[in-house]
C-alpha cells in the first residue's frame, strides 16, 4: 500500500473513530470541554476521573474540585451518586422516555450509557446539556462526542440534584427527537418549558419548600413581566417558563407537550398544532391571554381558565403597578413602555370620579392584545377585550365608575406580533396607556353645546317675531295672520274666516297626501272637510277611536284641536 493510500485510510479510521465502542473504566481521566459561560472560573476545558460506572451512566468528577474535598465529603459524594443512580435508572429513565421517547442511543459515541461531568458553576446554574457533544470534532471542534450532561457539583449531594439531572436529561431527549428525527431545532424558551416540566412530571416540585418549584415561582413573581420567548438564561426566563407552562399542563395536559414534541414544526405552530389534534379550540395566542388573567386573579370562580389547579399554586397571584387617580375633580395619567412578544403587563388604576376614559396606543408594527378588568369590592371582575383597529389603538368609557361600585380597573397589555424565530435578536414594541376621569366626555360636552346653541336660536326668533309685532303696530300695519293653535271649533259653511285660514295652512303643511290643493281661502268648504277627514284618519288611534268612531268628521272638535295643537307645539 503506497503512503498516499495509508494516509487517507488513516484519515478514514480518524473520521470513523467515534463509531467504535469505547470502553470507559473506573479511575481514567479524561480531558474535557466546557462552556465557559457555567464554568465557575470560566475554563473552555478539565480533566476530570471517572468514580463510577452502572447500567446507564458514567459519572466523571472534575479533579480539581475532587482533590479540594475532604475524605467525609468524598465518601458522602459518592453515597449522593448512588442515590442518584438509582434515582435515574429507576423512575427518571423510565418515566420520561414513556412520556417524551429516549434519547440518541448508543448515539455519536456508539455506547449506550450517558455520561455525567459534574463541575463547579456559576451560583445560579444547576447543569446544562451542550448539543454540541452530539456531532463528531469535525463538525464541531470542542465537542466532547459523548451523550452527556453537566451537573453543579454545588448540588450533588442535595435533594435538587434529581430534579436537575432529570432536566438535564429531556434536553438529552428533545436533542433525538428533534434535532436527529426531524433535523429541526427546538426553540430554547420550548425547550426549558418542558425541561421544567419533567420536573414537576416526577414529583420532585410535589413538596414546595426548597424545591426547584419554589425557585422558580420566586423569579416570576421578582419580574413576572418577563418575555416567555426571549430567551437570555436569566433565572427570571426560567420563572415566566415554568409558571406559563405549570398552567399550560394544568388546563390542557402533559400530553400537550409529548405532541408538540414528536413534531417537525417547532416552537408556538407545533404547541397549536398539538391543540389541534386533541380536539381544543384554543390557540397559543388565547391561551396566553387566559394565563395572563390567570396569574393575576387566579379564581376559578371567574372561570376554569383563569386559576391553577396545582396546590402548590393556590395563592400564585402578581402584583399589578398600583396607580392612582384623585377622587374629586377631573384627572388623568398616562403611561408608556416598551417590552417584547409575549409578555404581559398589568396596570391597576383606582379612583376617580365619574366617568373613565381607557385609551391605549400601540407600536403600528406590532399586534397588540388589551385585557381590562373592572373589579369590585368582593374582587369580582368582569373580564373584556379592548378593541383595538389596525393602527393598535383602541379607547372604551366606563359611566359612573364608583357609582357602580367598580373598585378598580386593571389593564393587561401584552405583545403577540412574532410567533417563530425567537432565538435571533428580538424587537421591544412602544406602547402607550391613558386613562382620564370626567363628568362629561368630548362627545356629550359637544351634544350639550349643540342643544344649548339651538335653545337660543329658538329664544331669538321668538323675540324678533315680537318686535316685528311692535314695529307693525307702531307703523299701522296690519299684522300677518298668527297660527299658533286652536282654542275653538270650526266646521262646514265657515267663509272668509281666519281661524279657517290658519286651518287650511296646517292642513297644507302636513303634505299632499292630506291637503292635495293646499288652498287658502278662509272659506270651511268641501276640500277643507275633506282634508280634515283625511288628517283625522291618519290619527285615528288619537282622535276617532276615543269616541268610538270608524271614519272621520271633518268637524275641528276638541279631540282633533288636541292633536293639532300638539303637533303645532301649542
Amino acid at each position: 500500500m503506497s503512503n498516499k493510500f495509508k494516509l487517507i485510510f488513516l484519515g478514514i479510521i480518524f473520521l470513523v473513530l467515534p463509531l467504535f465502542v469505547r470502553a470507559d473504566i473506573i479511575g481514567q481521566t479524561v480531558k474535557f470541554y466546557l462552556d465557559p459561560s457555567y464554568d465557575l472560573t470560566k475554563r473552555e476545558e478539565t480533566s476530570a476521573t471517572l468514580r463510577l460506572i452502572t447500567s446507564q451512566l458514567y459519572f466523571y468528577i472534575d479533579d480539581n474540585w475532587w482533590n479540594t474535598l475532604a475524605l467525609d465529603r468524598q465518601q458522602k459524594i459518592n453515597e449522593a451518586l448512588n442515590n442518584l443512580t438509582n434515582e435515574f435508572e429507576g423512575k427518571i429513565y423510565p418515566t420520561l422516555t414513556s412520556y417524551f421517547g429516549s434519547e440518541w442511543t448508543p448515539g455519536i459515541d456508539n455506547d449506550k450509557k450517558i455520561t455525567i461531568l459534574i463541575h463547579p458553576m456559576q451560583k445560579d446554574a444547576g447543569g446544562y446539556f451542550n448539543s454540541a457533544d452530539e456531532y463528531s470534532k469535525i463538525q464541531s471542534p470542542k465537542s466532547n462526542q459523548r451523550e452527556m450532561i453537566y451537573l453543579n457539583s454545588d448540588y450533588i449531594d442535595k435533594e435538587l440534584s434529581k430534579g436537575l439531572l432529570a432536566h438535564e436529561f429531556l434536553h438529552l431527549i428533545t436533542f433525538n427527537q428533534k434535532d436527529k428525527t426531524y433535523g429541526v431545532s427546538e426553540e430554547t424558551w420550548l425547550n426549558e418549558s418542558r425541561a421544567e416540566a419533567a420536573v414537576t412530571l416526577l414529583g420532585y416540585d410535589d413538596v414546595y419548600e426548597r424545591s426547584n418549584f419554589q425557585i422558580r415561582v420566586k423569579s416570576f413573581l421578582e419580574k413576572p413581566f418577563d418575555s416567555l420567548t426571549d430567551w437570555k438564561n436569566l433565572s427570571s426566563d426560567y420563572g415566566v417558563v415554568n409558571i406559563f407552562t405549570q398552567y399550560l399542563i394544568d388546563q390542557y395536559g402533559i400530553g400537550i407537550l409529548t405532541d408538540s414534541l414528536f413534531s417537525d414544526k417547532i416552537g408556538i405552530q407545533s404547541l397549536n398544532s398539538a391543540l389541534a389534534k386533541r380536539g381544543f379550540r384554543e390557540d397559543f395566542s388565547q391561551i396566553f391571554d387566559n394565563w395572563a388573567i390567570s396569574v393575576l386573579i387566579n379564581d376559578c370562580s371567574q372561570g376554569d381558565k383563569y386559576c391553577y389547579k396545582n396546590p402548590n399554586l393556590k395563592n400564585l397571584k402578581v402584583v399589578p403597578q398600583l396607580n392612582f387617580l384623585p377622587l374629586t375633580g377631573e384627572s388623568s395619567l398616562q403611561f408608556t413602555s416598551a417590552n417584547y412578544d409575549w409578555s404581559a403587563n398589568w396596570y391597576k388604576i383606582v379612583g376617580g370620579k365619574g366617568k373613565l376614559i381607557l385609551e391605549f396606543d400601540g407600536q403600528d408594527e406590532g399586534n397588540f392584545s388589551v385585557i381590562y378588568l373592572i373589579c369590585g369590592l368582593q374582587e369580582k371582575c368582569q373580564i373584556q377585550t379592548l378593541p383595538l383597529n389596525e393602527s393598535q389603538t383602541g379607547q372604551i368609557i366606563l359611566n359612573g365608575f364608583l357609582n357602580n361600585n367598580y373598585q378598580s380597573l386593571t389593564i393587561i397589555p401584552i405583545i403577540q406580533t412574532k410567533t417563530s424565530d425567537f432565538d435571533k435578536v428580538q424587537t421591544t414594541y412602544l406602547f402607550t396607556w391613558k386613562v382620564s376621569a370626567v363628568e362629561k366626555t368630548e362627545e356629550e360636552k359637544e351634544a350639550e353645546l349643540k342643544a344649548n346653541l339651538l335653545a337660543q336660536i329658538e329664544f331669538l326668533k321668538k323675540e324678533i317675531a315680537k318686535l316685528q309685532a311692535q314695529i307693525e303696530v307702531i307703523l299701522g300695519i296690519k299684522p300677518q295672520l298668527s297660527c299658533q293653535g286652536f282654542k275653538d271649533n270650526l266646521y262646514y259653511g265657515l267663509l272668509n274666516d281666519d281661524k279657517v285660514r290658519c286651518l287650511q295652512q296646517f292642513l297644507k303643511s302636513q303634505g299632499p297626501e292630506i291637503y292635495p290643493e293646499g288652498t287658502i281661502s278662509g272659506n270651511f268648504l268641501s276640500l277643507t272637510q275633506k282634508a280634515l277627514i283625511r288628517f283625522q284618519e291618519k290619527y285615528k288611534a288619537e282622535i276617532l277611536t276615543p269616541l268610538g268612531l270608524e271614519k272621520g268628521t271633518g268637524f275641528l272638535g276638541e279631540m282633533t284641536r288636541l292633536k293639532v295643537n300638539q303637533l303645532l307645539s301649542y
